[in-house]
């Protein structure tokens, strides 16, 4: 081979048949487009699938990745193109890792986000070791977000379509996972662009609707899959105010999230009252006016720092941060206590900022993703 073969695509200084990727397929219209784009390219490419929960039981579900109908949809996408797609059972990988921790985590009182967890201690943990088992050269996704090169290596970067930006979601991605992973839509103006791609390549998912509900929890309804999976959780209890006065009664505390106001059942006060806190141990759900949900310092732990550096080279820094997906990024200060912990000062006070949810760091000079965290505790 010669030293000045020029780089594919996806990176390397090889023709696109001698580099294999493992294309992670969730059987949806963006992996499904990842995973021709690169087989018309002339990639060796291997499609799998995870089959995440019971097949039977979700073969019917709409709206979810990784389902009965979606390992079906992957698989003819495969055949389609001609390359190879292989279905894992990582059944209990995903419950030992993903579920079970969704389900303890919301009995205390925190608002988990499985789908971090699901992203990094399944797909670009053990998936990821899957790949290059395979001897694949790397391993691509459908995420919306983008892979750069910068002079220390792979940075992770925000998707060129901030409505279809999914940084939140990946925050926890290592610098070594970085360096073989692929994001081929990160760059793409809309999610019309992709459904126009899926149209030109004659992918049958081309109109398939995008997943909305966390893939285990149908029709959003958390506190049912609670009660599955432990049973005498949703124990009824107090309604109280700050002062530990009672104002009603409650049906279970996992019934309820930080910030909540409608279906508290306690009418008749001249102020709405705002659920401020999740008292577990005491089976309370403690009540307050609007304004103790504002919240500027968040502790924050199990810290993935992305940016150059150590993380705790600098004291304090200025940066912007997300503590919910759904907002834009905010200016805050971040100041390193270890390299695994730190305190985040919001310079705007949010409000329903709760345990559990990740709080992801952004370089506010550019589209860069510095890393992240977890908030561990309340107010």
């Amino acid at each position: 081979m010669s030293l000045d073969q020029p780089l594919n695509s996806l990176g390397f200084a090889k023709p696109p048949s001698e580099t294999r990727v493992v294309v992670a397929m969730s059987g949806g219209v963006d992996s499904s487009v990842v995973a021709a784009q690169l087989a018309e390219e002339g990639y060796d490419v291997v499609g799998v699938t995870l089959q995440l929960y019971d097949h039977g039981a979700a073969l019917a579900k709409k709206g979810a990745c990784c389902a009965g109908r979606d390992i079906h949809d992957a698989r003819r996408v495969a055949e389609e193109m001609g390359f190879p797609h292989y279905v894992l059972d990582y059944e209990n990988i995903f419950q030992e890792a993903v579920i079970d921790e969704f389900a303890d985590s919301y009995l205390a009182g925190a608002t988990p986000v499985p789908c971090i967890r699901c992203n990094e201690r399944v797909k670009f943990k053990d998936l990821l070791q899957t790949a290059k088992d395979l001897d694949a050269d790397c391993m691509a996704t459908g995420h919306y977000i983008q892979r750069m090169m910068g002079p220390n290596g792979a940075e992770l970067h925000c998707a060129a379509d901030a409505n279809r930006d999914q940084s939140y979601f990946l925050f926890s991605t290592t610098p070594e996972q970085l360096d073989y992973l692929r994001f081929p839509l990160g760059h793409l103006p809309s999610k019309d662009a992709t459904r126009a791609l899926a149209t030109k390549y004659g992918l049958a998912v081309a109109d398939k609707p995008d997943s909305q509900d966390i893939c285990f929890v149908p029709n959003g309804n958390y506190a049912s899959v609670i009660e599955k999976l432990r049973p005498g959780a949703a124990e009824p209890g107090k309604i109280v105010d700050m002062d530990g006065n009672v104002l009603g009664e409650h049906r279970g505390v996992i019934h309820y999230t930080i910030g909540q106001r409608r279906g508290l059942g306690i009418g008749g006060l001249a102020d709405p009252l705002y659920v401020v806190k999740l008292d577990v141990d005491n089976r309370q759900v403690v009540v307050g006016p609007k304004e103790l949900l504002a919240t500027r310092r968040v502790p924050i732990r199990e810290i993935n720092w992305l940016g150059d550096g150590a993380f705790t080279d600098v004291a304090e820094r200025e940066i912007s941060v997300k503590v919910r997906s759904t907002r834009p990024p905010a200016p805050a200060i971040l100041r390193a206590i270890s390299n695994t912990e730190a305190e985040v000062e919001l310079l705007t006070p949010e409000e329903g900022v709760s345990p559990g949810q990740a709080c992801v760091f952004y370089d506010p000079e550019s589209t860069r993703i510095l890393g992240g965290g977890w908030i561990w505790k309340g107010n």
